[in-house]
């Protein structure tokens, strides 16, 4: 049965938090699909963002893969593989590799 076939009292009957958490990750879906669009993913984008000495980065300096992973912990999903996302990031040119990290 879909939403669309559900009566009132039916869509009433589960708790907002049920409700909260499909629009959660709708709007993920959505996001990540709005982002391949565009040739990037998310985690590349939150890597980007953390990254920015225009945007997040406190300091303007880099971060290791550890530390980004410590920044994104509230809102980085466990299947992203920011090592992984690092990488394409580093072959497109897109980021660099301190030689102190």
């Amino acid at each position: 049965m879909t939403i669309d076939q559900m009566t009132d009292a039916e869509l009433a009957a589960p708790p907002a938090a049920y409700w909260t958490r499909l629009a959660y990750e709708a709007i993920i879906v959505f996001t990540r699909a709005q982002q391949a669009e565009f040739g990037f993913t998310q985690p590349q984008f939150w890597l980007l963002r953390n990254l920015s000495k225009n945007d997040i980065s406190p300091d303007g300096h880099g971060m290791t893969i550890s530390e980004l992973q410590e920044t994104m912990v509230t809102y980085i999903k466990p299947e992203d593989d920011l090592h992984a996302e690092a990488q394409l990031l580093l072959e497109r040119g897109w980021i660099s590799h301190d030689s102190e990290s």
